[in-house]
């Protein structure tokens, strides 16, 4: 998580008694910042080094899926980096005229392939990306 994300989430799910507090407050979570001074809720630690190196350690451990949690920046800064294997975005049928690009200053383009999409009844859409790898996807 980016460290603006964690603290919004570390002042919630710790006193929550939604259906989804005691997964959030059992897994594992890491916080990106080089400014956070202590991670406080349960299973938390700081990675305060270089970006690709934490993710790919990060990604180099035993375990399931690791979920980015973050701002514009955060996501940003993970797909100029390479770092993402799968993007879940999720569309609101709602135009605000403002806000920060989830893509900004890429080295080169990323081309991504749909693999899943789902639509709900309020509108909002789910949508499943992988980013294209040379010669699959390719028209």
């Amino acid at each position: 998580m980016g460290r603006v994300t964690y603290q919004e989430m570390e002042r919630f799910w710790p006193a929550s008694t939604d259906d989804y507090a005691a997964p959030m407050n059992d897994i594992p979570k890491v916080v990106f910042s080089k400014t956070l001074n202590k991670a406080t809720w349960p299973e938390s630690s700081i990675a305060r080094g270089d970006l690709d190196e934490e993710i790919r350690a990060l990604k180099s451990r035993p375990g399931g899926e690791i979920i980015a949690w973050g701002g514009a920046g955060f996501a940003q800064a993970l797909s100029r980096a390479g770092l993402i294997d799968s993007y879940a975005i999720v569309v609101q049928p709602v135009v605000y005229g403002g806000g920060k690009p989830i893509f900004q200053n890429l080295h080169e383009t990323l081309h991504l392939h749909l693999v899943a999409s789902t639509t709900f009844s309020s509108g909002t859409q789910r949508n499943q990306y992988e980013p294209q790898r040379q010669g699959i996807g390719a028209a």
